[in-house]
C-alpha cells in the first residue's frame, strides 16, 4: 500500500490546511461511519463517499475506511441504495442512480491511492450490484431515470453515472472480471450527455447542469471548453466563486470546487486555481467551509458548514496540485486519467448517432 504526502496548492491552501479540513469532516463523522451533510443531517450515499475519498486524501485513512465500511450495511437486495438515511436509518427510501452508482468511484479512487488489492476486492460485489440496478434504469436514448417510478433524467446525475461506469469497467479489468454491458450504456450514455442534452429533464437553471457534463467527463477537450465558455457570466461571480442558481445572488463551495476540477480536466488551470482561491472565504476558523455566501445581504446561507463544501475543496486542493504544488496519486480521479477509456467508439457501435 502507498502512503503519500498531502496535497497542497502553494499560495491558496497549504497541506497542513488540508488535514485540517478532512480532520473536520472527520469531526462530523457518526459513530456507525456515516459521514451525514453535517451534524444531525441525512445522509447519502453520493455525498458520503465524496466524503470518504476527501478524508483519505487528508490523510483521515481510518475514517475513510469506516466511511466505507458502511456503505453496503444500506444496500438492498436489488442492489440500489435509498436517498436519506438519518441516524442509521431510512428516512427516504426511494432507489436514486447517481448515488448507487458512485461508490464506483471511491473505490477506484482508494485503489489509486493505497494499492490494497484485498482492500478492493472486498467491495467489488456492492460496486458490481449498484451498477447493474443503474444499468437496468437506462432508456433508449441512453439516459438513465432517476429513480424507477419517476418521470426525470437528470442531466447531472446521468454525468456523475458516466464517471462511476468508466470506474466499474476500470475496476472489472483490474479484478479479472469485464463488464461489457457497462461499456455498452456507457456509449449510449456518453452519446446522450454530448448530443442529446435536451432529452433530459430541464434543470438549466442550476449551474451543476451546466459544468457536470465536462466534470464527469463525457464531454471534454474543445467542446468541454466551449461549453463551459457558454454560461460563464451566468454562473460565475468574480472574486466570490459559482452560483448554485443562475438567478439566486448565492455563492457555494460545493458548486465552485467542483467547477474548479471541471476547468482542470480541461486544462484551465490558471482560471481553476483562481476560483479555488476565491472561494477560500467561505473557510471557517475550524477549518470547515460555510456552504454559501448571499452576496448583497452579505450572509452566510445556510448557517452551517457542509462535509460536502470541505470534501469538494479538498479534491479540489488534489486536482490542481499536480500543476502548483503536491498532489496525491488519486489527484487525476475527475480528470479520469486512470479510468477505463471514454466510449464513444461504443456509442457508433450500437447506432445511438441514429437515436431522438
Amino acid at each position: 500500500m502507498t502512503r503519500t504526502e498531502l496535497p497542497y496548492v502553494a499560495g491558496v491552501l497549504s497541506a497542513g490546511q488540508v488535514a485540517e479540513t478532512a480532520a473536520s469532516i472527520a469531526g462530523m463523522q457518526e459513530p456507525c461511519g456515516a459521514v451525514p451533510w453535517t451534524t444531525g443531517e441525512h445522509v447519502d450515499v453520493w455525498n458520503h463517499v465524496e466524503a470518504a475519498m476527501a478524508l483519505l486524501v487528508g490523510g483521515q485513512v481510518e475514517a475513510a475506511e469506516a466511511a466505507y465500511a458502511w456503505v453496503p450495511t444500506h444496500q438492498r437486495a436489488d442492489g440500489s441504495w435509498p436517498m436519506k438515511i438519518v441516524a442509521d436509518a431510512v428516512e427516504d427510501d426511494r432507489g436514486e442512480v447517481n448515488m448507487s452508482a458512485y461508490l464506483a468511484v471511491g473505490v477506484w479512487h482508494h485503489w489509486l491511492v493505497r494499492h490494497d488489492l484485498a482492500w478492493v476486492q472486498r467491495y467489488w460485489e456492492p460496486v458490481r450490484a449498484g451498477l447493474d440496478w443503474v444499468v437496468a434504469q437506462q432508456e433508449p436514448f441512453g439516459g438513465v431515470r432517476w429513480t424507477p417510478t419517476e418521470d426525470v433524467r437528470l442531466l447531472a446525475g446521468c454525468s456523475s453515472i458516466y464517471q462511476s461506469l468508466r470506474a466499474g469497467v476500470a475496476l472489472g479489468e483490474l479484478l479479472g472480471d469485464p463488464q461489457p454491458e457497462w461499456e455498452l450504456a456507457g456509449g449510449r450514455l456518453g452519446h446522450a450527455l454530448r448530443h442529446h442534452r435536451d432529452r433530459f429533464t430541464d434543470k438549466s437553471t442550476y449551474s451543476m447542469d451546466w459544468y457536470y457534463p465536462v466534470l464527469g467527463g463525457a464531454v471534454r477537450g474543445d467542446a468541454g471548453r466551449e461549453l463551459l465558455a457558454s454560461r460563464w457570466r451566468d454562473f460565475v461571480e468574480p472574486g466570490l466563486g459559482a452560483r448554485c442558481v443562475d438567478t439566486n445572488p448565492w455563492v457555494t463551495g460545493a458548486e465552485t470546487c467542483e467547477l474548479v476540477m471541471a476547468l482542470d480536466a480541461v486544462g484551465d488551470h490558471a482560471r481553476a486555481r483562481a476560483l479555488l482561491a476565491d472561494v477560500q472565504h467561505l473557510r471557517h476558523e475550524n477549518a470547515s467551509y460555510w456552504t454559501g455566501w448571499v452576496f448583497g445581504d452579505d450572509v452566510h446561507w445556510p448557517g452551517e458548514q457542509t462535509t460536502y463544501t470541505a470534501a469538494a475543496v479538498v479534491l479540489a486542493v488534489d486536482a490542481l496540485g499536480e500543476t502548483y504544488g503536491h498532489a496525491t496519486p488519486g489527484s487525476g480521479i475527475m480528470r479520469g486519467t486512470s479510468l477505463a477509456p471514454h466510449f464513444a467508439e461504443i456509442a457508433l457501435e450500437c447506432g445511438c448517432a441514429s437515436v431522438r
